[in-house]
């Protein structure tokens, strides 16, 4: 019996059908899918804004229809003829975010979303889902990709943006590619940007386990021009003109430096192999944001810049949760009731899925703070307070990267996590 009727059959009788080799399913191209998620706090929806080809794919070509994480939200592409699951990815997104803010009681918006699939050699089904904080699907859109289409955009093939690499360890099929993107650097302060990238590339490579996996990964830094030096701080009344037009009091928190302008930040790295994505802004204001497979965006020469960029790095890269707290009340983000799907928070409703094996037997729940310097970042336990509550959520460390700029590592969980994922990326 040939393949295709084989998986044709195991399709009409709703059998799993294991994903193929890469080269079965894809080309040697990415594909860029441009989506705008709308609504509020009642309605969310997902739109297709845009598709885009773009040459060679950096991304994994295994474990195509496995999730690295569950993420606020996932991408899933199927073969139009097969019904086969062919790819498999998720992610976070700002909209969602902002729908936890009041402002989305009382408006609608639409946030641009940007995310990089192989580009496949057959017509392919492609559904987007978002997530509510119960991890419940809130809004879905399934569309068609036909690789002949017209329509789709081809970039990256000339007017390629300056680019110099920080560390090479390989091909972009066999490494995770890192893309450092310059922000609010004007074309006479190139050289700064490069000297930050590097100190970027030097504080990343500081931390375990990405020291000792260091040559799993290659970093680029990418020279986007900007027409003002320095990004927009509103607070002051400081708009800038910018590559990704990023601004300070996202969500009215003064310190968050984020942008809304995804599309943009993809267009400057068209034809450069990437799949995680940091980006400086040269401001000593202090901020930053990590979204879990989007960006990082941090402020380049704060006296804080290189704890600041490796802890966003662990949100847009590892999916790691903040660990600080500033309240007794429920965090929106994190009902007591289910499992946070970051591996390095819980509020012990499925405890078996995270760090419970790493507790040593007799542990007392909540565990009580460390105070000796040699137990303060390793002493793995239950301690309670993460997730920006105090209450019914707990942590595994006293102090770790993603709860103080102080911490000097990340604790043992958020190692274990971090690793875990680099292998998933980079292994067979």
């Amino acid at each position: 019996m040939k393949k295709l009727s084989i998986l044709c059959l195991c399709a009409a009788l709703h059998l799993p059908v294991a994903a193929q080799n890469f080269s079965d399913y894809f080309e040697d191209k990415t594909l860029r899918t441009d989506y705008i998620f709308t609504g509020d706090a009642t309605r969310q929806e997902v739109c297709l804004d845009e598709l885009t080809s773009l040459p060679g794919w950096a991304g994994r070509r295994h474990h195509l229809d496995e999730l690295p994480l569950a993420g606020n939200g996932e991408i899933t592409m199927t073969d139009k003829a097969t019904g086969t699951v062919i790819y498999r990815t998720s992610f976070s997104s700002l909209f969602q975010e902002w729908l936890g803010e009041a402002e989305a009681t009382r408006v609608k918006k639409g946030f641009e979303n940007s995310f990089l699939l192989p580009f496949p050699k057959q017509p392919a089904l492609v559904t987007v889902s978002l997530k509510n904080a119960h991890q419940e699907v809130c809004a879905s859109l399934t569309h068609e990709v036909r690789p002949d289409d017209i329509l789709i955009h081809s970039r990256g093939t000339e007017r390629i943006t300056p680019h110099r690499y920080m560390h090479r360890s390989g091909s972009a099929e066999d490494c995770i590619d890192v893309a450092i993107l310059a922000e609010g650097y004007t074309e006479a302060e190139m050289d700064v940007f490069y000297k930050d990238a590097q100190a970027t590339c030097e504080a990343l490579f500081a931390h375990a386990p990405f020291d000792k996996l260091k040559d799993r990964f290659n970093i680029v830094a990418v020279a986007s021009p900007s027409a003002d030096s320095g990004v927009s701080i509103p607070l002051k009344g400081e708009w800038k003109s910018t590559a990704v037009s990023s601004h300070f009091s996202t969500f009215y928190s003064d310190r968050y430096l984020t942008t809304s302008r995804v599309k943009s930040i993809h267009n400057w790295l068209a034809g450069i192999p990437y799949e995680h994505i940091i980006i400086l802004a040269n401001t000593d204001t202090y901020g930053g944001g990590g979204i879990y497979n989007s960006y990082t965006l941090t402020t380049a020469h704060h006296p804080m810049f290189k704890p600041v960029v490796v802890h966003e790095f662990g949100h847009s890269f590892g999916g790691l949760a903040d660990e600080y707290f500033y309240s007794d009340a429920p965090s929106p983000l994190y009902p007591y009731d289910k499992e946070p799907w970051e591996p390095n928070i819980s509020t012990l409703v499925d405890f078996k899925s995270k760090w419970q094996d790493m507790v040593p037997e007799g542990t007392p729940v909540p565990t009580p703070v460390k105070k000796s310097a040699d137990e303060i970042f390793t002493a793995v336990g239950v301690y309670e307070g993460a997730g920006y509550t105090s209450k019914g959520i707990y942590r595994p460390a006293t102090e770790c990267r993603m709860k103080i700029n102080e911490a000097p590592v990340f604790c043992p969980v958020c190692q274990r996590s971090l690793e875990r994922l680099i292998l998933f990326y980079t292994e067979k």
